[in-house]
């Protein structure tokens, strides 16, 4: 499989035979990759069946087909696949790094994250890639040998993904799985938009991406069908793929990269969309953010989340002896706030409120 990766994948894809090892040295499996080892890892985490119950943008209570935290991963890991074959990167270690790149998201969705960075100021705040990093290296505990996943730094490298690396720009198969992440929830939150009901196809009029989208199928906006939003996502997704395909390859081009080297020393990111694209995807972000992601019945759940973690907080804080065993465990080497804050992170929304309920009349 090595081989066949040095004689397939374009000269810029990063190879498993030239993996930069773990942090914690071990024997590499007979029959699997490095970054195939890394896959499988990830998968097998309790982190990543916890994205289940996780919010996207509506809670998991309000619909049975609305994303999820771990929809959204696999919708992810889907696009990154797809754009990797086209371009001749390492399409494993691009799944790889979709698959871990929530793994970090607290309950509650973006709310979460503000909500329980809000509560650890003064205790080194908290976001969720810095957590996801945290999961993978240390609280995921697995192994007796090491702590965490002790996944290959390349993947590792993917996953930090809003630091600069000391060896410059970022693997292009990281570069990547961040534009992909940005492409998925754009299409798939226009979708659930859409499904809710929350917006309508009239909300939409005059944003140039879904004026294209309904000339490009001759569709009606007046006269949706269920088939037509399915046919609207579709094509959405298809024509974002194809642009960041045909806009990154122009760019590789145009830079004359032919290694990992020159992919490094590249002054800014060579994965993304045309200028046009980007224009339209930029509208469509403004539009989402303050036609959905603001909508009273969206901010009623950030309203549920701020009560539901502040509760558990102080709870938690008062009483330590409530943590789990795994948790108290943490606490001489981590202090109380960061543990808490771990634990809470780590909860589903099912779960959170649900111990809320539990702890209400103790906190």
């Amino acid at each position: 499989m090595e081989a066949r990766e040095a004689q397939t994948l374009a000269p810029y894809a990063t190879l498993s035979r030239a993996s930069r090892g773990r942090l914690h040295p071990e024997p590499e499996s007979a029959t699997r990759t490095a970054f195939q080892k890394d896959r499988d890892r990830v998968l097998h985490t309790a982190a990543f069946r916890r994205l289940e119950y996780k919010t996207q943008v509506f809670l998991n209570s309000q619909g049975d087909h609305y994303r999820t935290r771990l929809t959204h991963t696999l919708e992810v890991a889907q696009v990154a696949r797809s754009v990797a074959l086209a371009l001749g990167l390492n399409e494993t270690l691009s799944e790889t790094i979709a698959l871990a790149h929530d793994l970090g998201h607290p309950p509650f969705g973006h709310a979460g994250e503000a909500i329980l960075n809000g509560l650890m100021d003064g205790h080194g705040g908290f976001d969720h890639n810095g957590h996801t990093l945290r999961i993978v290296t240390q609280l995921e505990d697995r192994y007796p040998e090491f702590p965490g996943l002790n996944l290959t730094r390349e993947t590792l490298d993917g996953l930090a993904k809003h630091s600069q690396l000391a060896s410059g720009q970022h693997s292009l198969e990281a570069q990547l799985v961040n534009v992909a992440d940005g492409l998925a929830y754009s299409a798939h939150d226009l979708d659930d938009g859409l499904r809710s009901g929350l917006i309508g196809p009239h909300d939409l009029r005059g944003l140039p991406l879904w004026e294209h989208l309904l000339a490009r199928l001759n569709l009606n906006e007046t006269a949706l069908t269920e088939k037509d939003r399915r046919t609207l996502q579709r094509e959405l997704l298809g024509w974002l793929i194809s642009d960041l395909v045909a806009a990154s390859h122009a760019r590789i081009v145009a830079a004359g990269v032919a290694s990992l080297a020159d992919v490094a020393a590249q002054p800014s990111s060579l994965m993304g969309f045309s200028d046009a694209m980007s224009s339209g995807l930029k509208e469509l972000g403004q539009f989402l953010r303050s036609r959905l992601y603001h909508h009273p019945v969206v901010l009623r759940q950030v309203s549920q989340a701020e009560h539901c973690l502040h509760g558990l907080w102080r709870a938690y804080l008062k009483r330590p002896g409530m943590l789990p065993p795994g948790a108290q465990a943490r606490l001489a080497q981590d202090g109380l706030e960061r543990t808490v804050c771990d634990h809470l992170a780590g909860m589903t929304d099912r779960y959170a409120l649900e111990e809320f309920r539990s702890l209400h009349g103790m906190a």
